[in-house]
């Protein structure tokens, strides 16, 4: 089901300009986890729950976040259509890749937290903007907040929002209190990037 199709003025991308838009959106989202995961910090959504996961196990962050995505490619098949299942897919695969591939090539020795937060809100936020606008998403929260502003007008800024408090209330059990505030400022400026800046008439399916 492709939404918002009947809107005037609807932007169409060749299939160059979308891969482009979510090859450098991808990079932009793993960078910005790179700056979390280097400060021990987590965020909300599927890549926090697979934060949190690969600190308490020691596992691959890319390894987790591609698993746990795995029940939300069909949903994303069945609410959006192909087009979105496929880029949704492509862009989580990406930034799975591109956060194990930055380790080893972008080392931080100290990155004081509140900076990684605001900076990973930032940069994470403009490349969910992104993905987007060239209808790809991080699978998980993202392709649920996606609906729910297509179909009910709800912000999808609000919804990951209220989702990122339930997970930070779990993490409060596994993580030290104050990574877990840090957190939750990198939440909210990414939240707010989006809430301020992803319109329904903006951001539509080509």
């Amino acid at each position: 089901m492709v939404m918002n199709a009947d809107l005037p003025d609807s932007p169409h991308y060749t299939a160059v300009e979308d891969a482009q838009g979510l090859l450098v959106a991808s990079a932009e989202a793993a960078l910005g986890i790179h700056l979390l995961r280097a400060a021990g910090l987590v965020t909300g959504g599927t890549a926090g729950f697979a934060l949190v996961l690969s600190y308490l196990g020691g596992w691959s962050f890319g390894l987790v976040f591609f698993i746990i995505n795995i029940p939300f490619f069909a949903l994303a098949f069945y609410a959006r259509g192909a087009s979105f299942f496929v880029k949704s897919l492509a862009t989580v695969s990406l930034v799975s890749v591109m956060a194990e591939a930055l380790k080893p090539v972008l080392e931080i020795g100290y990155i004081h937290p509140g900076v990684a937060a605001v900076l990973f809100g930032v940069s994470a936020g403009v490349g969910l903007l992104g993905l987007f606008r060239h209808s790809g998403s991080l699978g998980g929260m993202s392709i649920i907040a996606l609906i729910l502003q297509d179909r009910f007008g709800f912000r999808a800024g609000y919804t990951q929002l209220i989702h990122d408090g339930l997970l930070f209330a779990f993490a409060a059990f596994v993580l030290p209190p104050e990574r877990v505030a840090w957190s939750l400022l990198g939440a909210v400026v990414l939240n707010a990037v989006i809430a301020f800046n992803h319109r329904r008439d903006w951001y539509v399916v080509s």
